[in-house]
């Protein structure tokens, strides 16, 4: 039987890796032929940009979504095509700023992509949802929609103070489902030159060892070039070495992601 798969990308952090990790996996599944989603709950809408939208334009994508949550076919209709292959996206605007102020107090407000995601049936394999670095609304439905949550920790030594964060916005949400939210911790940005890089990821591993994934993510200038030119990476240098490694990531992800079954929860607030 098909079942979709969601994933989120998200920690409390910026700068480390979310948008990049959300790309390059989105461009390797389509690339292997699966429909892919990418959904930009960032208001800054970086992942917006790269594929050459904007994310000025507040009358489309994800924000209509919390602003008619109740109309049938809201999210397929705001879905764009990208310029390759299996591969979407649902579009941040600078307004999703606003969503924690504009739905105070309304129910249901953490369970809007959950609820979406049911109406979209099988259009998508993949959806991978690339989050702000706040805690607020639109993660909170990002955690409590997707099956597998990947956070990407920059190897350097703030980078695990914003972890333990994570961390316990993450019991918060299990406690909230009632169902254990599978997690991966994807060290990046990892500097084979420098002793800090070592040094975080041993501490990682030894702090974390049940949920660190082995694959790491190295320092990559060619994410600038594939950046530029508006591609995830694996379609201009399949062999890459951030490809590879994150290759290795997407198979440590599959391999340990057993999708728990939709279902409703309680309000998360």
């Amino acid at each position: 039987m098909h079942k979709r798969k969601i994933w989120a990308v998200a920690n409390q952090k910026g700068g480390v890796g979310k948008t990049t990790t959300a790309i390059t996996l989105g461009g390797m599944l389509a690339g292997q032929g699966h429909k892919t989603l990418l959904i930009d709950l960032d208001p800054q809408g970086s992942l917006t940009c790269y594929f050459g939208y904007s994310p000025e334009d507040a009358g489309r994508g994800v924000y209509v979504l919390f602003e008619k949550p109740d109309q049938e076919d809201v999210l397929a209709e705001q879905v764009c095509a990208t310029n390759f292959l299996n591969l979407h996206i649902l579009t941040a605007s600078t307004a999703l700023a606003t969503l924690d102020r504009r739905l105070s107090g309304r129910s249901g407000k953490g369970l809007i992509l959950q609820r979406a995601f049911r109406r979209l049936q099988d259009a998508f394999d993949y959806v991978i949802i690339d989050c702000a670095p706040v805690i607020g609304v639109l993660m909170v439905n990002a955690l409590a929609a997707c099956d597998h949550l990947i956070v990407p920790v920059q190897t350097e030594l703030l980078a695990v103070k914003g972890l333990e964060r994570m961390c316990r916005s993450i019991a918060m949400i299990n406690k909230a489902r009632n169902l254990q939210l599978q997690h991966t911790i994807v060290p990046t940005m990892f500097d084979t030159r420098t002793r800090v890089s070592h040094t975080v990821l041993e501490m990682l591993r030894a702090k974390f060892s049940e949920h660190v994934c082995q694959a790491v993510i190295p320092v990559d200038t060619q994410f600038r070039d594939a950046c530029f030119a508006g591609a995830p990476l694996s379609y201009i240098n399949p062999g890459a070495r951030g490809v590879v490694a994150y290759h290795e990531l997407l198979n440590y992800v599959e391999s340990c992601c057993s999708a728990p079954p939709m279902m409703e929860t309680e309000e998360i607030h």
